[in-house]
């Protein structure tokens, strides 16, 4: 019995050991989102500019790198959407902001990060704004998190039961408005609790604060490397702040959000040194689209031509500050393009498999399901790793929040197939005979249509690019019909155009007579 005994104590020990060095072996990820922060509302890229600074923000690119050619997507789900499942929002559907009483969100075949690293031994939590979905089979629990503590809309929608206007009727409430603040695990069990209401707003970033500080402290606790996904609600309007940040940088009610949101940042970052796993993580900082100019002062600041819900580079560009330990060199600048359907593949690489996008393509078991999807990110590994010299992603697809194709940029070239004119809520969308053609590195700002007198003779000397971007969206839908995909939605009902829907259903259609014909040879 004795030697029974000290046979399971060494088999416990064994497996202790085992489990502390997957831990070890396995970098921690902690991935801050802010919410419509602009390009040029962080230090580290405007320079001082802006007068007030974000000392821990920078921190992130002063150890690791610093982005300039990063992209979100043109709205928040969007954005969110690409990089929590590797894929573009048009394939998953979530190419406009979800709604209260909305069925439409993230989809059951959409594996997510999360999913694929509880395959490799991860904890897995989420605090903060969610955004893709407002049944609870769209919460993060319900998609690969442990742990989920947090909002599911945008701030405005969620003080509407506030507002003047808005119905008294109880039903009316319970029917099309929003949920509280939930709380929910993967075992089944969810609580609300409570609105989200204009007082609450004030400190609810500071609640998602301290959910992401504790889940910390309980995977080290545990011996278990994290993937915390901690999305904050700044700076998405309207910001109310509590009293000791008001007036603080003396600048705007903006510049105020900022400074706490940066402090936040900074008591993550000291968090990871006080546990002793700085040297082990991952950290990454971004937003999920451009910034919203049109609500300034209120509202973030771009050099880019274009805000949120256009395609134009002021729309889609976002900061991204990136350190990783042993891989990334401090002080790094970066001018390859990325985006955030990249981080799927990076990530699941830096867990130990590289070859997750091609797994999926024909069938990848993990968090207990079986997967078949197209992953429309890259794996950065390498290049970050100095094994590559450029960068593995050669395009972007610019899509409207309807599912329009609007533009596409190959390496360095943009064309603009059509373009969104206005502000994020009033913009109409012209699409000419002739797409727009930029050059992001001779015109990064996007100024050459509408400001250079040469700018008809320069274009006409590179409609050259016509042909193979063509064959980039070409591509692009090839792979529709193989692979899930769920139609968007629409914020107006009167702009629903589906043209690229209906491809891939001839696509499909296609597909099923090669299939036919393929029996006869």
């Amino acid at each position: 019995m004795a030697n029974q005994l000290s046979k399971i104590a060494v088999g416990a020990g064994l497996l202790a050991a085992s489990s502390a060095a997957m831990a070890a072996d396995k970098p921690n990820i902690l991935a801050i989102f802010g919410d419509d922060i602009g390009y040029w509302n962080i230090s580290a890229y405007n320079q001082g500019m802006m007068s007030y600074k974000t000392p821990n923000i920078d921190r992130i690119a002063n150890e690791g790198a610093l982005f300039t050619d990063h992209y979100g997507q043109q709205s928040c789900t969007a954005g969110r959407a690409a990089f929590i499942t590797g894929e573009e929002p048009f394939r998953t559907g979530l190419l406009t902001i979800g709604m209260p009483g909305s069925d439409h969100g993230i989809p059951d075949w959409a594996p997510t990060i999360a999913d694929l690293l509880k395959e490799q031994g991860y904890m897995t939590g989420q605090f903060g704004k969610n955004h893709l979905g407002d049944q609870d089979k769209h919460l993060p629990t319900k998609h690969g998190f442990d742990e989920f503590f947090g909002n599911l809309y945008h701030l405005n929608a969620e003080e509407e039961p506030e507002t003047y206007y808005y119905p008294k009727d109880p039903e009316f409430r319970k029917n099309y408005g929003p949920r509280g603040v939930i709380k929910s695990y993967a075992d089944g069990k969810i609580e609300d609790t409570g609105p989200m209401t204009r007082k609450r707003m004030e400190h609810a970033d500071e609640e998602f604060l301290e959910s992401s500080l504790a889940f910390m402290e309980k995977a080290v606790k545990a011996d278990k490397p994290f993937f915390i996904w901690h999305n904050a609600t700044r700076m998405h309007v309207w910001t109310r702040l509590q009293e000791k940040y008001q007036g603080k940088s003396g600048v705007s009610i903006y510049a105020d959000g900022m400074l706490e949101h940066d402090d936040h940042v900074g008591v993550l970052l000291d968090k990871l040194d006080e546990l002793g796993v700085a040297d082990n993580t991952i950290v990454i900082y971004s937003t999920d689209n451009g910034a919203e100019t049109m609500t300034w002062p209120d509202g973030g600041a771009t050099p880019f031509h274009g805000e949120k819900g256009t395609t134009w580079e002021g729309g889609m560009r976002v900061p991204q500050l990136v350190r990783w330990p042993g891989v990334i060199k401090p002080g790094t600048k970066i001018n390859e393009m990325m985006a955030h359907q990249d981080w799927l593949p990076t990530l699941l690489a830096a867990a130990g498999v590289p070859d997750v996008k091609e797994k999926l393509a024909e069938g990848y078991k993990a968090n207990g399901k079986e997967w078949r999807v197209h992953l429309d990110g890259y794996n950065f590994m390498p290049y970050f790793e100095g094994k590559e010299e450029k960068s593995p992603r050669e395009s972007l697809l610019y899509f409207t929040s309807n599912g329009e194709l609007n533009a596409v940029r190959w390496n360095d070239w943009k064309l603009h197939f059509a373009t969104l004119e206005g502000n994020l809520s009033n913009a109409v969308r012209f699409a000419p005979n002739w797409p727009k053609i930029i050059h992001l590195r001779a015109d990064p700002f996007e100024k050459g249509p509408s400001e250079s007198q040469m700018y008809l003779r320069w274009m006409a000397d590179n409609m050259w690019l016509f042909v193979p971007v063509q064959d980039v969206v070409g591509e692009f839908f090839k792979t529709l019909p193989e692979y899930p995909m769920q139609r968007g939605t629409a914020m107006n009902p009167a702009s629903l155009n589906y043209d690229s829907l209906k491809m891939q259903e001839k696509l499909q259609q296609l597909d099923k007579v090669e299939q036919e014909i393929s029996k006869f040879k």
